[in-house]
């Protein structure tokens, strides 16, 4: 067994008094197969912050493998771990969004409660929306889940959410693909103001980036590999990446970040506030009415 005196990662508080760590594991597209294995090995290495969906398919995998890391360090337990998911589209709305709830919290059961439950994208229009999230308040307030987020919303979308008379639970994520060639000022900035943490999915730009020559000069510069830089980047300016990788040592590797920082000018250098550089170009709810 890996050891476990590990570097973990450090955490930021949010209003419900929960701890969220600052930079996750990603489980998109990891087979169902390599899931319970990928999950055990990420907590292991540091890991605190595990994120799945209903639509990855693999909810039930990373609650085995958030088990099985927990049987074998009896040093931790349940709450050290931050466990999300998210509700699919087809499951938008106030009923199914209340059995969705549910059902992620079935496949997880052993959990016993979810720490962040995100809508996953902004499909269905405005009250469609507003529904879901009154049925994620009402989980909330039963103790089914913890805390309530978005994911790839805008910010009209999130306008419209802090307008709603209904709103009694602040989102407290905004799950977004973020990197130095996708910034989105304007939803950073509106999140910043009202307190809401970015999370960042595709940090690594899906490796399409991490041979940049601005990347690789920069890990030349501080020792460290092109996906570390980007990480680093994520963490910096206030984002909480979320890599995903199925290699141990990759693992190791996307943590192995805090013992250095990037300089103000190298920070603000890397990148473009401008570029609008998505990794699949059809896919940026952002956008959407």
């Amino acid at each position: 067994m890996m050891s476990t005196r590990v570097t973990v990662a450090p955490t930021r508080k949010l209003p419900s008094g929960s701890e969220i760590p600052v930079i996750g594991f990603g489980v998109y597209l990891i087979p169902i197969s390599e899931t319970v294995q990928a999950v055990k090995g990420a907590l292991e290495v540091g890991y605190r912050l595990i994120d799945s969906a209903s639509c990855y398919a693999n909810e039930q995998q990373c609650g085995e493998g958030i088990m099985k890391f927990l049987a074998e360090n009896p040093e931790y337990k349940r709450s050290d771990i931050f466990y999300t998911s998210k509700v699919w589209e087809s499951d938008y709305g106030y009923e199914g969004a209340k059995k969705a709830v549910d059902v992620s919290l079935a496949e997880v059961k052993d959990l016993e409660y979810i720490d962040l439950y995100l809508i996953h994208s902004t499909a269905g229009g405005k009250k469609t929306r507003l529904d879901t999230y009154k049925a994620l308040q009402e989980a909330v307030e039963a103790g089914k889940i913890r805390n309530i987020g978005v994911s790839n919303w805008g910010v009209k979308h999130l306008q419209e959410l802090l307008d709603w008379p209904e709103l009694k639970v602040m989102p407290v994520v905004n799950q977004i693909e973020y990197s130095p060639w996708l910034q989105h000022g304007d939803i950073v900035s509106f999140c910043n103001k009202h307190n809401i943490i970015i999370e960042a999915f595709s940090p690594l730009t899906v490796g399409q980036r991490l041979a940049d020559p601005s990347v690789v000069s920069l890990a030349e510069k501080y020792k460290k590999s092109p996906a570390q830089i980007l990480l680093r980047w994520s963490v910096q300016t206030g984002a909480i990446p979320l890599p995903k990788t199925v290699r141990a040592q990759r693992m190791k590797e996307n943590i192995d970040i805090f013992d250095f920082e990037l300089s103000k000018d190298d920070l603000k250098n890397l990148g473009d506030p401008s570029s609008y550089y998505v990794t699949v170009p059809e896919w940026d709810p952002t956008k959407r009415e």
